[in-house]
């Protein structure tokens, strides 16, 4: 079995597909795609389908959804499967396991090759932490479970999986302005400070990009614009690391140049105290 979660819900079984077109049962083998091998108790699949406020029948129709999802299984594993549809989505003391290998879910296979990356940032391997976080990135074919409605349970896996997809995207760009790719990053990062105004990080990536470019006064405009949108819809002032990376600018500071820069850690932390 397959499962894709990174993008819109896929899981097949030797090629057939067995996501439901209902939206519950949909939900169901979300939920336990994101954590194959270990149970998922009943009353937190309750809660995701009906929040708060489950019906007097909830039980009862679980229990149906999980029956259509054994029927779809069964029909694409076919009669001369070693196992049956119930070994595979198995009933546990309280609730439902989904028996498959955690690398049959692509998002534990991101968040293997994001381990990866990350251990060869923190190494000083800037060439394989920007192969293997593009790598772990490639996975993704759009915002986590786009055509799943989500509960609570999912509403929380959904925004952790998409906070460690920027997360991975900035540790990315990290090890490319390490490895002197300002140039090649600066049209991908005036996109990513579009899509999130408030985001420092960002910003500040996309400054250092331009100020090696030979662009300081572009470098200097994106910051002046972050700093009015911080104070008119947020009412705050950039933070003392980004305040310190403008006057760095300002002054030609050497730190910001690739030769002389640091060569680990974050650009945002750059100026950090």
């Amino acid at each position: 079995m397959r499962i894709r979660v990174l993008g819109p819900l896929n899981a097949d079984v030797n090629g057939v597909s067995i996501v439901p077109t209902a939206g519950k049962p949909r939900q169901i083998l979300s939920l336990l795609a994101l954590y194959p091998g270990q149970i998922m108790p009943v009353p937190t699949l309750m809660e995701e389908i009906w929040g708060a406020d489950p019906p007097v029948s909830a039980l009862t129709t679980l229990q149906t959804y999980i029956l259509q999802l054994r029927r779809r299984l069964g029909t694409a594993m076919g009669p001369d499967a070693p196992h049956t549809a119930k070994d595979v989505l198995a009933t546990r003391h309280g609730g439902y396991v989904l028996q498959i290998p955690s690398d049959s879910a692509d998002v534990h296979e991101y968040e293997r090759r994001v381990s990866a990356g990350q251990a060869a940032f923190e190494a000083g391997d800037d060439e394989g932490a920007a192969q293997t976080l593009r790598q772990a990135l490639a996975l993704w074919r759009g915002p986590a479970l786009v055509d799943v409605r989500v509960g609570p349970a999912l509403t929380i896996e959904v925004l952790r999986l998409e906070e460690s997809r920027l997360v991975t995207v900035e540790r990315r760009i990290d090890a490319d302005l390490r490895l002197g790719r300002h140039c090649e990053i600066t049209a991908e990062l005036r996109d990513l400070t579009a899509r999130h105004p408030h985001h420092e990080g960002l910003h500040s990536q996309a400054m250092v990009a331009l100020y090696r470019s030979g662009r300081q006064a572009a470098a200097l405009d994106l910051y002046r614009k972050l700093r009015m949108r911080l104070i008119e819809e947020l009412g705050v002032e950039p933070s003392p690391q980004m305040q310190r990376m403008h006057q760095a600018m300002l002054a030609v500071d050497p730190a910001l140049d690739l030769s002389t820069g640091p060569r680990r850690g974050s650009t945002f932390d750059l100026y950090a105290a």
